[in-house]
């Protein structure tokens, strides 16, 4: 908590100088409404932003969980065929100079407006930070532990689940970490071009009735979301290598005394 503490006090002071600013009249109500005013929109549109919000939290879970698999698997295969690496990897960070608003509306157009294109944009988003994050994490195991293993006659199986898989967790949990906050931009941004529910369809629809309030709100969810998705990353990491983090107090402790 005493960690948290100034990001919290700097959140707090920001929404004090907007509700100020808001107050002063130094710009018109329409075009900037108040943290009040926000806070009032989300409260009596709980129940349409519940519905949309379900909605896009299915969207960025599914391609956020597809997304994740193809990754690992890539990275592994990577790891395993230095050709299929050196073949592979430079397209990969090729795709990432695209804009995700350029390919949402040729899968809008080869799909239709249903989920499946949401879906296929919150995996292209997610998958180069997970793959990119598993791969270095192989990349850097011990040489000289995978030598030892292999003169203790270990195949490449045994070396990968017993070395290589253990030393990519911290990688694989940082790439994930930043593989969930995309996935709900993602699926936003899909939405924001064709849809029947979603965040993106409830946005734009606001947005066309100019209600301000009502597009910060959306705002505001969007980042808890992602926010929310983030510490379950979090938690999963505690709970997959809790080893990280006793040595983390410990070292704490002595520092504190």
């Amino acid at each position: 908590m005493k960690a948290a503490l100034p990001a919290l006090c700097a959140v707090a002071l920001l929404l004090i100088f907007w509700e100020l600013v808001c107050l002063s009249g130094l710009v018109p109500a329409y075009m900037l409404p108040s943290p009040v005013q926000v806070v009032q929109a989300m409260v009596n549109d709980r129940a349409l932003l519940w519905e949309h919000a379900t909605i896009t939290l299915k969207e960025a879970a599914i391609g956020l969980v597809v997304g994740v698999v193809i990754g690992v698997a890539f990275a592994a295969l990577m790891d395993s065929f230095e050709v299929l690496y050196k073949a592979v990897y430079p397209i990969l960070v090729m795709t990432q100079t695209i804009p995700s608003v350029a390919i949402a509306p040729l899968l809008v157009l080869w799909f239709g407006y249903e989920m499946t294109p949401k879906i296929i944009l919150v995996v292209l988003a997610t998958f180069f930070p997970v793959t990119v994050g598993v791969l270095e994490g192989f990349r850097s195991a011990d040489k000289d532990a995978i030598a030892l293993l292999r003169s203790m006659g270990a195949g490449k199986w045994k070396i990968f689940r017993y070395l290589k898989a253990p030393s990519a967790l911290p990688q694989f949990f940082s790439g994930l970490r930043i593989a969930a906050a995309y996935s709900v931009v993602g699926a936003v941004i899909s939405e924001w071009l064709g849809g029947f529910g979603g965040l993106g369809v409830y946005m734009t629809r606001v947005k066309k009735a100019f209600a301000f309030d009502k597009m910060f709100a959306v705002i505001f969810l969007i980042s808890a979301l992602s926010l929310l998705l983030m510490r379950l990353v979090d938690v999963g990491e505690r709970v997959c290598m809790p080893y990280r983090f006793l040595n983390t107090s410990s070292q704490k402790g002595r520092n504190d005394k």
